[in-house]
């Protein structure tokens, strides 16, 4: 079984910025009533597509299985996910031996930064970076799915 473990923080400053260029990532959800997520995951910049199940967790760790799929056919399914679409740049940096990921959302979610680690285990020390802010590591409200239902600018 594949099993994801991240914690997730709030980025502050600007410090991060630089570097590789971002993926530019879409993301379309199904079914938000049901106990599994069901996405689908564009990247609009290389050309490449994944559809991925994730099964609830305790908040540090969960069950996903994640399988790449052809672009044209995300672009397809996409669609059928209607309002549920989140869109944002997707930077990766290192820190402290680790690769954390920074989330630019976009769109109606414009202004919303986020970072994240995955981790070997639950108990794996980090050491945060400067950027690194208030840790958001399972607060639901905050997922992507979330976020596609509820957009972070209708909360501020």
């Amino acid at each position: 079984m594949a099993v994801e473990i991240e914690r997730r923080f709030f980025v502050r400053g600007d410090d991060w910025r630089g570097g590789p260029e971002p993926q530019h990532l879409r993301q379309g959800y199904f079914c938000s009533e049901s106990l599994l997520t069901w996405r689908v995951r564009l990247s609009l910049r290389c050309r490449e597509a994944w559809f991925t199940v994730k099964a609830p967790g305790d908040g540090l760790s969960r069950p996903e299985y994640e399988w790449s799929i052809p672009f044209a056919d995300a672009q397809e399914l996409i669609v059928y996910c209607e309002d549920r679409v989140v869109e944002k740049l997707r930077y990766t940096r290192e820190h402290a031996g680790r690769v954390w990921v920074i989330d630019e959302f976009l769109e109606l979610n414009a202004g919303l930064l986020l970072a994240e680690v995955e981790l070997e285990a639950p108990d794996a020390h980090v050491e945060l970076p400067p950027w690194a802010s208030t840790e958001i590591t399972g607060r639901p409200g905050l997922s992507n799915l979330a976020l596609a239902l509820e957009p972070w600018t209708g909360r501020k």
